[in-house]
């Protein structure tokens, strides 16, 4: 079965212009609740009117049937919890979904390095060097990385820095981490 998460946006979220940025805020909003230092945590997104007429008791029990003003016309569901030691790249490739959702997201933490420090990078490091390699590095930044996306092709991603861990300071684009959102679309393919 799986785990169903409501996801609501806090207070202090900022309202964005699409759907899907406002989805992929809520989940990054949702993710920032529970602390740093989590595993990758998957969601369905599935179209928030749809669901309260052709579900009415899930929806409710997500606390849908509320005032709607100022919700999302997305409503991520959580699924199960994602594998720890599968790669993310096969984990997403064991992924079907069913017609009713119309996108998914996923939120993954990971080191990244400041553009200043690329070009510093070694050449010919497998990936496990590479990522140690990275965890050395002085100038690395934890991040926590949202990216969503919906079968039209649309994407959203939602970036957030450890050490500016607030909902003031997220960074969002839909290209800004564009071969997870390739993954992730191709779970509809």
């Amino acid at each position: 079965m799986l785990s169903m998460s409501n996801v609501s946006p806090s207070p202090g979220t900022p309202m964005a212009a699409s759907p899907l940025t406002r989805a992929c805020l809520e989940i990054d909003e949702y993710a920032a609740g529970l602390g740093w230092d989590k595993p990758a945590r998957l969601f369905a997104l599935v179209d928030t009117a749809r669901l309260k007429k052709q579900e009415p008791r899930l929806a409710s029990q997500l606390g849908l049937d509320t005032d709607d003003a100022g919700k999302s016309s997305l409503t991520p569901i959580e699924q199960d919890t994602v594998p720890s030691g599968t790669p993310l790249d096969k984990f997403l490739g064991t992924i079907a979904w069913p017609d009713a959702v119309v996108g998914c997201a996923l939120t993954v933490e990971r080191l990244m390095l400041p553009p200043s420090a690329e070009a510093s990078v070694p050449e010919g490091l497998s990936d496990k060097q590479l990522s140690k390699w990275v965890a050395g590095h002085p100038e690395r930044q934890e991040v926590r990385i949202t990216v969503a996306v919906l079968r039209d092709g649309s994407r959203e991603s939602a970036v957030r820095l450890r050490e500016k861990d607030s909902s003031t300071e997220v960074l969002t684009g839909g290209g800004l981490v564009p071969g997870l959102a390739e993954a992730l679309a191709a779970t509809f393919a």
